[in-house]
């Protein structure tokens, strides 16, 4: 093991301090799925060529792959956004129970306000549903040291830990102290089935012991430094975490602080001896009245909470009076300048074929759900990724005679529109899909993915045929296009197609305009 001492300092963002924290941790595996706020974190990763780092095809196989290696032996990170952990949720529920050999982190960062998400979910929740830890640093620099200790109590308690982030620590800066790697020998591979393989007389062994784990973890966090209480001005107590803890410190800088970044489970006797040494008690957290649910539940009477307002949309320095003094939420609209398609996007030409031939368009998540708006306003569903092609079949179940289309991503439809062609053709259902070909992943900053033919690292490796996958998925037709100048054959094959009585998939295969800029 080598000595971790001090190597200086650098200017990082959140999601590249704690990258650079998991690395000086003894990472030796991480794998994700882009998805902002979370994608420089593997990014980051990716430039230290003594990992193992990779995009994956989705969330789910990103976890799998990462806790794969974690009961391996090896320290090991996922990480993904809020809506990307819900794609993950099977195998975490189950790797609650199933515990660890090495280290396993979860990072997901939330995105509160909806920057670039399609729901503002609160997943410290997660938490106390899948019975794991939940660690919540407020700053880049605690993003470095955070990860750390998660990789400790993760191999301490045999347990995944959660780490969550938000836009904001994921995407500010500061000047972050840097240390040197920690090397951690991979652990044998010993097959232990009592513990890894989950059959229902295990896993309610399993069971048992995580009931014991909360109890240990919770008796850790009353001693944890990672909550820290900051007595000064007792007239006055906060009860906060995350981003929400600076914004206080910019406001109230004289107030006493509890500060939680043991997020879960609660350190009640420190809750509650906090409580008694001021006179008033205010908790503040953005999103969820998570801590203060708990604070309630705890009989905490002075306790003073946000308005209900503040339970949407992030908050910022300006807004932190409000939020103490109880008021309610003072929405003000102001102009804003809507987002759109790039100018010269070869989704442009699709969109207008759909938009001139009146149909109804089932879409989903990427810089293509931007056709929603005008001047093509040419599509109708965004629920999540893959449900381009899903909800398509269960749009024409309930109108068989309407003209309706899916339409999804080159990245999304290897992410989870695959899964749902195949069901299509096995359920017998017709119509079209339309595959918006970029050749990248654009909407998280053009990186690539298994139908473009390179890694994280923009190495060479087997390149997906989607053409030739969606044909074994038993599509009738698959037709390959470019609708970028040729916007009236484009029309012509899609008029022909509606008029089949076929499940059709039509590839619009034009690379993103900034990826031919690159």
């Amino acid at each position: 093991m080598a000595n971790k001492t001090s190597s200086g300092k650098a200017f990082l963002s959140g999601n590249e301090a704690l990258a650079r924290g998991a690395w000086e941790a003894g990472l030796k595996v991480a794998a994700a799925y882009p998805g902002t706020p979370s994608t420089e974190i593997l990014e980051s990763l990716a430039g230290y060529p003594e990992l193992a780092v990779q995009w994956s095809v989705n969330e789910k196989v990103a976890f799998e792959v990462a806790y794969g290696a974690a009961v391996g032996g090896a320290r090991s990170l996922f990480a993904c956004k809020h809506v990307g952990l819900n794609v993950a949720m099977d195998p975490l529920m189950t790797a609650s129970y199933a515990g660890v050999e090495a280290g396993f982190v979860v990072v997901v960062c939330d995105d509160p306000g909806m920057h670039s998400s399609q729901n503002e979910q609160d997943s410290r929740w997660v938490g106390i549903f899948s019975k794991l830890p939940v660690l919540e640093p407020s700053t880049p620099s605690e993003a470095r040291t955070f990860v750390a200790e998660a990789f400790a109590i993760s191999e301490k308690y045999d347990t995944p830990v959660i780490v969550r982030m938000n836009t904001r620590i994921s995407h500010s800066k500061e000047d972050v102290k840097l240390g040197t790697r920690v090397e951690y020998a991979v652990k044998p591979l010993t097959p232990n089935m009592q513990k890894y393989v989950m059959v229902p007389k295990l896993a309610r062994m399993r069971h048992a012991f995580i009931e014991k784990r909360l109890v240990k973890l919770q008796a850790f966090s009353e001693k944890t430094k990672l909550n820290q209480v900051e007595l000064k001005d007792t007239s006055l107590g906060f009860i906060t975490s995350s981003v929400s803890y600076c914004y206080l410190k910019e406001r109230f800088p004289d107030a006493s602080y509890l500060k939680l970044g043991f997020l879960y489970p609660f350190c009640d006797e420190k809750i509650k001896e906090f409580a008694a040494s001021v006179k008033k008690v205010v908790v503040v957290e953005e999103l969820d009245p998570f801590i203060e649910e708990h604070v309630k539940a705890l009989g905490i009477k002075k306790a003073k909470f946000k308005h209900p307002s503040f339970r949407l949309g992030e908050f910022d320095p300006g807004l932190i009076g409000d939020v103490v003094a109880g008021r309610e939420r003072n929405v003000q609209e102001i102009p804003v300048r809507p987002p759109r398609l790039c100018p010269g996007c070869p989704h442009w030409a699709s969109f207008s074929v759909l938009k001139k031939l009146g149909l109804f368009v089932a879409g989903d998540i990427g810089c293509y759900t931007l056709g929603s708006l005008p001047p093509t306003s040419a599509l109708h569903t965004c629920i999540c990724m893959g449900a381009g092609v899903t909800f398509n079949e269960g749009l024409r179940l309930a109108h068989p005679k309407e003209k309706i289309v899916g339409v999804v991503g080159d990245s999304t439809f290897v992410h989870s529109g695959i899964t749902g062609l195949i069901n299509a053709a096995y359920n017998k259902a017709k119509g079209i899909i339309i595959i918006l070909d970029n050749s990248t992943m654009a909407m998280t900053g053009g990186q690539p993915h298994p139908a473009t033919g390179f890694t994280i690292r923009n190495e060479p490796t087997k390149q997906l045929d989607l053409a030739a996958m969606c044909k074994s998925c038993g599509a009738d037709n698959v037709d390959v296009i470019d609708p970028v100048g040729n916007v009236k054959a484009m029309e012509e094959l899609v008029t022909k197609r509606l008029n089949e009585d076929a499940l059709s998939v039509i590839i619009a295969k034009h690379p993103c305009v900034l990826k031919k800029k690159k």
